[in-house]
């Protein structure tokens, strides 16, 4: 790499880090002032780690750990070799060491580290380093001890260890930075950080040290940007801000918790280097993308397996057993699990009621419904694959019970627990929850809500429960004011069980408010109409108290007296049973007919009402006395009140009236006042009949309206049921239609695999009923498309004395493959095989027959016998003898003749040398020879005599190297032939 100019004198480079200033001395139980930065690297990463360091600055003021896959059994030379590309110290890690800024640590082998307030630690790595992942257990525990300040980077490399890292980091609310792909030598560490979606930067790794440092110098710098001013009220950029999101996705964040609210989109502005709320709203109005990054890390969708194992652990052993046990075989147990994210939590509960259904010998159908707001974390969660890191969380009797290893190293989640699940797009705040459920498992997302909308969650949850369902909450929540609907069955992990209700309680969903939430005084026109009404009393009060008004009774519109003054005792007293402050109810005999009549002209045409002379009855006898009826009319007062006054007349006037009225036939005048009485009884005792029938028919009508109301209560819950049930019903479509695709892919995958092949494959069912087949079949077997689900028996084939019903079925009652040479017509050979065909699940369905053509090979294998038995003939009888050797003097094949022109009796034996077999100088003079002309490569012709039966004779041999392309090894070939011969002449290299 070539090195860098130095900068101008009296500058800095443009990103280089002023040093910090001196800090004192720091307790282990401190927590560092700095950032603390995690480094995971693998296969590949040194060459990265050195351009990473010769590009980072000295004077960063950050503290680097460096957690890397190194050889368990060897000394690491890490340290050293970093040390020349950085004039930063860079150790090796000692166990509780303090983390200091400008400095680098490296893990040493074969150990985990860990940090806890800035100290690291170091314990024994037990199992193999495959199997426990060191950069994810150092980055989980940065997050959980930085928290804000935590930041971690991930390298080249093999595997998936940092996956689950990178999402720890994020969910403190940390920064996390991945080298691209393009630069990495093995890209698959990166690879498996960037799919997690939590990723903040992706650099080359020497762009990396400059957006670090900005990032850094802006998170923990002096002019921090923060959204919400320690003392100040919510801006209304924040507003703007949901607003934005609103629009863009659909979900309103506004009763979510301010303050996580506020520290995710101060890191986002942080990411971007922007100092202002108000510029962060410009720069996410005009980018749909931060749109989407916001709204992707203000959901929080950061999850793994049996989180708090212990909590799990309790709900396996105390809960799940109670939803089970005594339970009838055709019982449907389903669970809802809102908030699920990628769905690690949905599997988990998936594996727990498995074991807990095979652990008490019943077996139930299971429906899980796992929901969440974001459609890339259900898209992850539907196919069920995860990295391999997921080691870390799932037991190895469990991981290898529930998951599948794939070639790539990623494990998914077996067919039969993925099919318990529905995985489904939902609000689960404004969206019709799912009902009848036995258990919800809601963990980590109620501590990011205000506690109005935690109620209303809560009050959605009881609902949807059964009476005796399970709430599964976080060990971070607490129901609060919802108590009186859950019992608590365990209080440490937060595990609780719904209170029955005597009637169904039914949610509200209304949409969120657009703006903050603003609590309303509901009595406040009740406070008003209550203020008002006092008033008029008192200016009442004050006006008749400064009088020498008569005796008088303010009363209201429901006739009421509110208010009296003077002595009203001589024409209004308590009435007789329930006490009552009713006018009329109060009025004495004689009274009571012509007030009501005056009230009623006073109330419809506010005029005042006078009665003169009305006799009252009081004490036995009767005072005569005048009533005026007038509305309160004051600039103070509400509609409805009115006065009535009360004025006794003397008694000694009124005798004088009635002796003038009297004076002509008294007696009459009582007789006629008698019948008019009685007259006036009847007719009153008939309106109290009739007010009693009026009465009766309004309360008829009362529980007539009680009864509809109950029934609008019983529709409007079966609304609800219904909206949940739809809503089931298109989550299952849904998933129905993901799992069609995938079912139409694999059928083309496997159609265009078996067209592709010129291998005749016949699959058939247990009844020898023909399922499948590929073109190949139709040259032996006539079918077609329409002959599917047709017995195999039906069909003649080109096949002589094959019984395939036979063969189909000895397969299907032994299980055992069987194979076997057929013969066809026109002479063709068949080559058939029968095997049982079996399902994903293991279970025999029919047999597969195979059929491989060999006519061709049989006719070759036909040429090279016929072949090799002419050359044989001419072999043995030539005129000559002819002798094949090694290379180095090996018998390889030889005639007869040649062994007689040796002098020898017997055939030549193959694989030893002349001198092995004939023993005597000729032999060893040919021997050499043969091994002279293997070397020299050149063809050699010698006369020699040799002593044979029948005397000595002359020889002449010619030895030549054979050096043929098709042999995989040279030869050396000797013709001999007897010199008086007349065609010994005739011999010739070839």
């Amino acid at each position: 790499m070539p090195k860098k100019k130095a900068p101008p004198a009296g500058k800095e480079p443009p990103f280089s880090a002023k040093k910090p200033p001196a800090r004192k001395a720091r307790t282990p139980a401190a927590r560092p002032s700095f950032p603390i930065v995690g480094i995971g690297a693998s296969a590949g990463g040194l060459e990265t780690l050195e351009t990473l360091f010769k590009a980072m600055p000295p004077d960063s003021g950050i503290g680097f750990v460096l957690v890397v896959h190194l050889d368990r059994t060897h000394v690491s030379m890490l340290p050293e070799l970093l040390q020349k590309y950085t004039p930063m110290p860079v150790r090796q890690v000692e166990d509780g060491m303090l983390v200091e800024p400008n400095h680098v640590y490296v893990i040493p082998p074969n150990k985990d580290l860990t940090i806890v307030h800035g100290t690291l630690h170091l314990t024994e790595l037990v199992e193999p380093r495959g199997a426990k992942l060191p950069i994810d257990s150092f980055f989980r525990s940065l997050a959980q001890d930085q928290g804000t300040s935590a930041s971690g980077i991930i390298l080249s490399g093999t595997g998936t260890d940092g996956t689950l890292g990178v999402k720890a980091i994020k969910s403190s609310v940390g920064m996390v930075m991945v080298q691209s792909e393009e630069t990495a030598k093995y890209g698959g560490m990166p690879r498996s950080a960037i799919a997690t979606g939590v990723v903040d930067y992706v650099l080359a790794p020497d762009q990396m040290p400059e957006q670090l440092i900005r990032y850094t110098r802006h998170a923990t710098g002096e002019a921090a940007p923060r959204v919400v001013p320690p003392d100040g009220p919510l801006p209304a950029a924040l507003q703007k801000i949901f607003a934005v999101l609103r629009a863009r996705n659909q979900h309103d964040f506004s009763l979510y918790k301010k303050n996580t609210v506020c520290r995710r989109i101060e890191r986002r502005m942080n990411v971007h280097q922007i100092d202002d709320i108000a510029g962060y709203v410009r720069y996410l109005q005009e980018s749909d993308r931060e749109a989407d990054a916001l709204f992707k890390e203000l959901l929080i969708g950061v999850t793994n397996f049996f989180r708090d194992p212990e909590a799990f652990r309790v709900l396996q052993d105390e809960a799940l057993p109670a939803i089970l046990e005594a339970k009838p075989n055709d019982y449907s147990v389903r669970i809802w699990v809102p908030g699920c994210a990628s769905g690690e939590e949905a599997y988990s509960v998936a594996i727990l009621l498995d074991e807990g259904m095979e652990r008490l010998g019943h077996r139930h159908a299971v429906q899980i419904f796992g929901t969440d707001l974001d459609p890339d974390a259900i898209a992850v969660a539907r196919t069920g694959t995860y990295p391999a890191s997921i080691t870390a969380d799932v037991e190895a009797k469990r991981l290898e019970r529930y998951f599948a290893e794939q070639d790539d190293g990623k494990y998914r989640v077996i067919k039969r627990i993925r099919e318990m699940i529905v995985f489904a797009q939902q609000n689960v705040i404004t969206d019709p929850p799912f009902t009848t459920l036995d258990l919800i498992c809601c963990r980590n997302l109620l501590i990011y809500l205000e506690p109005e909308l935690q109620e209303r969650l809560l009050r959605t949850f009881h609902y949807a429960l059964k009476s005796d369902g399970v709430l599964f909450l976080g060990s971070s929540e607490t129901i609060g004011a919802s108590s009186k609907l859950f019992h608590t069955v365990h209080r440490k992990w937060r595990i609780f069980r719904r209170k029955p209700s005597t009637r169904t309680e039914i949610p509200v969903h209304v949409p969120m408010p657009s703006e903050p939430y603003k609590g309303r005084d509901l009595a406040a026109p009740r406070a008003v109409q209550r203020a008002e009404e006092l008033s008029a009393l008192q200016l009442a009060e004050v006006i008749l108290q400064q009088s020498d008004a008569p005796p008088c009774a303010i009363i209201n519109d429901a006739l009421d007296v509110v208010y009296i003054h003077g002595r009203t005792g001589r024409f209004l007293e308590p009435a007789e049973g329930k006490v009552s402050v009713n006018i009329l109810a109060m009025a004495r005999a004689g009274l009571r007919n012509e007030l009501a009549d005056a009230i009623g002209h006073v109330a419809a045409d506010k005029q005042e009402k006078v009665l003169r002379g009305l006799r009252v009855e009081h004490n036995g006898g009767h005072v005569v006395v005048d009533v005026s009826v007038r509305p309160v009319l004051t600039p103070m007062t509400i509609h409805g009140l009115m006065m009535v006054v009360f004025e006794e007349r003397p008694a000694s006037s009124e005798m004088s009236a009635v002796k003038k009225v009297r004076a002509k036939g008294i007696e009459e005048l009582e007789q006629e006042l008698h019948r008019s009485r009685q007259s006036l009884q009847n007719t009153i005792e008939e309106l109290e009949t009739s007010n009693e029938e009026f009465r009766s028919a309004n309360e008829e009508l009362q529980s007539t309206n009680e009864e509809l109301q109950s029934t609008n209560e019983e529709m409007e819950t079966s609304k609800e049921e219904l909206q949940s049930l739809n809503e089931e019903s298109v989550t299952v479509n849904a998933e129905l239609q993901a799992r069609i695709d995938e079912l139409s892919e694999t059928t083309d995958d496997m159609k265009n695999l078996l067209d592709s092949t010129d291998i005749a494959t016949l699959f058939l069912d247990t009844e020898m009923r023909i399922r499948r087949f590929t073109p190949s079949v139709t040259k032996i077997i006539s079918l077609t498309a329409a002959d599917i689900g047709r017995p195999i028996h039906h069909f003649a084939s080109a096949l002589i004395d094959t019984d395939l019903t036979g063969l189909g079925q000895q397969v299907l009652d032994d299980l055992i493959v069987r194979e076997a040479e057929v013969e066809g017509e026109n002479d063709r050979l068949f080559t058939l095989r029968v095997r049982p065909y079996r399902t994903v699940m293991n279970v025999i369905d029919g047999v597969v027959m195979t059929f491989t053509d060999e006519t061709a090979r049989r006719r070759a294998e036909q040429e090279l016998r016929e072949s090799e038995a002419l050359h044989r003939l001419l072999f043995e009888n030539a005129s000559v003898g002819i002798g094949y050797y090694t290379t180095d003097g090996k018998i390889i094949a030889a005639n007869t003749l040649a062994g007689t022109h040796l002098g020898l009796t017997t055939d030549l034996v193959p694989g030893k040398t002349l001198p092995a077999v004939l023993g005597t100088e000729a032999a060893k003079v040919f021997h050499d020879r043969i091994l002279e002309a293997a070397q020299s490569g050149n063809t050699r012709v010698s006369e020699d005599q040799v002593a044979g039966s029948g005397g000595r004779r002359s020889i002449v041999s010619t030895i030549a190297v054979l050096q043929d392309p098709d042999m995989k090894s040279g030869g050396v070939l000797v013709v001999t032939a007897d010199k008086d011969d007349s065609k010994a002449g005739a011999v010739e290299t070839t």
